[in-house]
């Protein structure tokens, strides 16, 4: 029986998280952490398979024969835009633990902009007791972009709160019980949305998307007159000076976002110091490194058993 392939990891992460999920993992196989010294200067070729997210751009180059490239999240265009990625199946990150973290992200969010928490907590900070109009989820209109497994699991939930929620997609989705939206109903979609929620992966139709001609299109009916931006998909499908500014003039209400053009963000963006925005660090859904491992593995048993992989990305549509 010939010897099993290494498997590369290559993610940046939290050095501490991936070193303990390593332990254990991949039974009966070598694996080369890159961000050991260790490994430094090593040779991958022969070697099958690689769990990547956000890694070296050299790679590829010294890892010329993969067989399988694992993405170590749900989004895929961190690899998508790698030199000399090669002409091999690509495989995203799907698990269970991943879709729920992003649902309580969102959820969180719309609950945090529904009970008007930065209104209370700067008249906290001002030891000032006030009481606020309270409108309540059912008063709300939560338009989710995006309908795959995160955008349909998230909608579950913010019907769950008692929310009422829509949903968009580029081809129509049927789902029970929601009102559903596709590419040529974009502004009735928009035009009832009072909270909206991205959810979208990267891709050439999608970059910058959210800009102040869509936000123009929100609904300014709901109960806090202006609508809420919610980013949890890429940061490249917002066109990031708009919403800034949409954020100043009050064309947006709020925002809360998780990704951005440029991460880590930088210390001197505007982003940091707008009041009416909720900034997390890519952190909404943070990828379970046990269950990521856990997922390589049982594709690649897959794959070396003579089954078909499965969660490829059509790399033509960027997902």
């Amino acid at each position: 029986m010939s010897a099993k392939s290494p498997v590369i990891v290559d993610l940046k992460f939290i050095p501490e998280e991936v070193d303990a999920a390593i332990v254990g993992a991949f039974p009966g196989r070598e694996v080369i952490n890159l961000a050991d010294p260790a490994h430094e200067g090593r040779d991958l070729r022969g070697i099958d398979y690689a769990v990547v997210w956000k890694s070296a751009p050299d790679l590829f180059s010294r890892a010329p024969d993969l067989k399988v490239v694992f993405s170590g999240g749900a989004g895929v265009d961190h690899v998508l835009t790698l030199p000399g990625l090669p002409d091999v199946p690509l495989v995203r990150f799907v698990d269970r633990s991943l879709t729920t973290r992003m649902s309580e992200w969102v959820v969180m969010q719309c609950l945090l902009h529904l009970r008007q928490h930065r209104a209370y907590e700067t008249r906290a900070k001002q030891h000032i007791w006030e009481d606020l109009i309270q409108p309540e989820a059912a008063d709300i209109t939560v338009g989710v972009m995006g309908l795959g497994v995160l955008g349909q699991d998230a909608i579950t939930k913010l019907q769950v709160m008692g929310f009422r929620t829509i949903g968009w997609s580029r081809s129509k989705k049927e789902i029970e019980g929601i009102e559903t939206f596709d590419a040529g109903e974009l502004d009735a979609f928009l035009s009832k949305t009072d909270f909206l929620v991205g959810l979208l992966p990267l891709t050439d139709d999608t970059r910058e998307f959210f800009n102040a001609g869509l936000f123009a299109k929100l609904s300014r009916k709901g109960p806090f007159g202006a609508p809420v931006f919610i980013n949890g998909g890429r940061g490249g499908s917002q066109n990031e000076p708009d919403v800034i500014e949409a954020l100043k003039s009050g064309l947006l209400g709020g925002a809360s976002i998780d990704v951005f053009q440029q991460e880590p963000l930088p210390k001197d963006s505007p982003f940091w110091d707008l009041e009416t925005l909720y900034l997390t660090p890519h952190v909404a859904a943070s990828s379970d490194v046990k269950a990521l491992f856990t997922h390589v593995q049982q594709q690649i048993d897959r794959l070396e058993s003579g089954q078909p992989l499965q969660y490829l990305v059509d790399r033509k549509a960027g997902y």
